[in-house]
Parts: structure tokens; C-alpha cells; sequence
């Protein structure tokens, strides 16, 4: 059985694991979920909202225990995860990118959004950027169809009601990794073939520059703890076993 500690995205917060929490502890596992600065519950000032402060975040948390952690990154998560792994490897046992971004050491989200792959990218076509320093939000219609387009009406109307603004800071900052610690690490990919959020055809790129032990796809949107929780849960299940 495996430690989690899973890493939300953007607009997100530790609120959005909830439908995955109860599954993966009934199969034995323990879970861990935190918000990164500025997102779900916390009040981190807007100017302290930094991928160094999301990395140390997670870094926190991986060091409250011995047991090195399955460390879960998901959408823009996947960016912290990659430098929180660089930054404290000795507590990482290996990592899962679900739906998630994938840097190589000098990139930023916003360097992969940018990439030809990434133009159906139906987030960058709606997001509004307001500020000083800039805050990204999300209008609720361009949300609901950039990410839980596959979820039932109620759940997506109720888990874009407790999305965020996003600070950009984390967008914007490139990764500053030490690429032969994190290739020590086993890393595994959630592909989520109906994604908006991150186009396939970009999933398959990070994939295919950063090879992955194992990839398993799944039918789905941007939200696949929401849209397909039984199937997600199985996933993370089955990559933490290997």
C-alpha cells in the first residue's frame, strides 16, 4: 500500500480530490491533500503566490513523514511536482501526472501552453488575466466546457463554484530542476483522450520528451477524479502498485 500526496491545479484546491480520498484509503492507501498557496482555503497574499512557495508547500508536506510519498500532480500541479520532486527527492517514491503538465528543466506552463500542440487549448481562449500582480480566472461557462465537459451538470456547476482566481506567477516560472534526481524517479501518466484543457496532442508530446514507466488513458475529460472517479482511483491504484 502507498502514501499519497496529491497536488491540485489551477483554481483548484485540496477540495477538488474529494471524490478520490475514500476509494484510494479503502484500498489501504493513505492520502494526503494540502492547497497550494493562494488556492482552496489559503490566504497567501497574492505577491507570495510563487512556484518556489507551491514547491516548498509540497515539500512541507512530503517531510511530515518518513514514508517517501506517491506524489500526484494534476494540470498545473504537474509543474509543482516536477520541481517539489528536484527540490526534496528523497521523500519522492515516484511520481503520477494526471492530465498534468510536464516540464523539462527551463520550461513553464506557459512554454508548453504555447506549443503547437497546445493551440485547442480552450483555457488560454477564455482565461481573463486582471492585475497587479496578475490574477487568471476562469469564467464559469468556458470552465465548465474547458474541463468537466464529460461530468453530469451538477457536479460541474458545484465544483466551479469553489474554484479561484489563479495568481500567474506559477504559470509563468520556469522550473529550475535538477534533471539527474528526477530521473531517478519513476514517473507514470493519467491521458485523459477528451481533454480541453490540455489537448491530447500536447499530452503526447510531454510524453513522448519525458518517457513514462506506464501510461493509462482513459476516456475523459479535464477532471477525471470527477468525471470518471471509479476509473481514476483503479488508475492511481494500479500505478502505485508497480
Amino acid at each position: 500500500m502507498a502514501r499519497f500526496v496529491l497536488v491540485h491545479g489551477a483554481f483548484g484546491g485540496a477540495w477538488s480530490w474529494e471524490p478520490i480520498v475514500a476509494p484510494l484509503e479503502a484500498n489501504g492507501h493513505t492520502v494526503e491533500t494540502l492547497d497550494l498557496p493562494g488556492s482552496g482555503d489559503d490566504q497567501t497574499p497574492l505577491e507570495d503566490v510563487t512556484l518556489a512557495a507551491c514547491a516548498e508547500r509540497v515539500c512541507d508536506q512530503l517531510r511530515q513523514r518518513d514514508e517517501p510519498a506517491v506524489l500526484v500532480g494534476y494540470s498545473m500541479g504537474g509543474v509543482v511536482i516536477t520541481q517539489a520532486a528536484s527540490d526534496c527527492p528523497g521523500h519522492v517514491r515516484s511520481l503520477i501526472f494526471a492530465a498534468a503538465f510536464m516540464p523539462a528543466n527551463g520550461q513553464s506552463l506557459l512554454d508548453l501552453a504555447g506549443l503547437p500542440e497546445g493551440k485547442d487549448d480552450m483555457v488560454q481562449a477564455n482565461v481573463i488575466v486582471e492585475g497587479d500582480p496578475p490574477v487568471a480566472r476562469l469564467p464559469a461557462k468556458a470552465s465548465m466546457q474547458a474541463t468537466f465537459q464529460c461530468c453530469t451538470p451538477e457536479q460541474a456547476r458545484a465544483a466551479v463554484a469553489r474554484q479561484r482566481p489563479q495568481p500567474v506567477a506559477p504559470f509563468a516560472t520556469p522550473v529550475d530542476i535538477d534533471e539527474a534526481a528526477l530521473a531517478a524517479i519513476p514517473r507514470s501518466y493519467v491521458f485523459t483522450a477528451r481533454d480541453q484543457a490540455i489537448p491530447p496532442a500536447l499530452q503526447r508530446r510531454m510524453i513522448a520528451e519525458h518517457p513514462c514507466r506506464r501510461v493509462i488513458e482513459l476516456d475523459t475529460d479535464h477532471a477525471p477524479y470527477l468525471s470518471m472517479t471509479d476509473e481514476f482511483v483503479a488508475a492511481l491504484d494500479s500505478l502505485a502498485a508497480d
